[in-house]
């Protein structure tokens, strides 16, 4: 319960701090398989809860990237170099923007933290990832999920 607590609150501040439509977390819960677990939204109509993702077009190749700390900012979809799999899967969910920060606890890819913007582009300042990065890091230190 406490982990649940934490990971509502941070998903909710983020999404009141960075004006966005949604914010997720997408919890792995076996090798590179995972799904939405948590999500804050300024409105229902965004809901993306239990959706699984793109398992094709996440694969080991992205799955290092994160575990080295990668952090993806796509300030619009339709303009950004990226696998056509991976554009058709965010429109599907109503997606325009994308922010994702690596939730790295000492054994693994935890999970992804992750904002949309999802009526219109949306570029990222550098305080928005930092803000987003050191809420992944809130996340990957507590007790509650380290011990997950």
């Amino acid at each position: 319960m406490e982990r649940d607590a934490l990971v509502q609150k941070t998903t909710d501040e983020l999404r009141d701090f960075l004006q966005v439509d949604r914010v997720v977390l997408y919890y792995f819960y076996r090798h590179w398989k995972g799904q939405v677990t948590f999500e804050s939204l300024n409105s229902d109509e965004f809901s993306i809860f239990g959706t699984t993702g793109a398992d094709d077009c996440f694969n080991d190749n992205y799955a290092e990237m994160y575990l080295e700390g990668r952090v993806r900012a796509i300030a619009d979809i339709e303009l950004e170099p990226i696998h056509p799999c991976h554009r058709d899967f965010l429109r599907s969910i109503q997606v325009r923007a994308n922010l994702v920060v690596p939730i790295l606890n000492p054994s693994r890819l935890w999970g992804l933290l992750v904002a949309h913007h999802c009526q219109h582009p949306r570029p990222w300042l550098p305080s928005d990832i930092e803000t987003m990065q050191k809420a992944a890091e809130t996340l990957a230190t507590s007790s509650s999920i380290r011990e997950s």
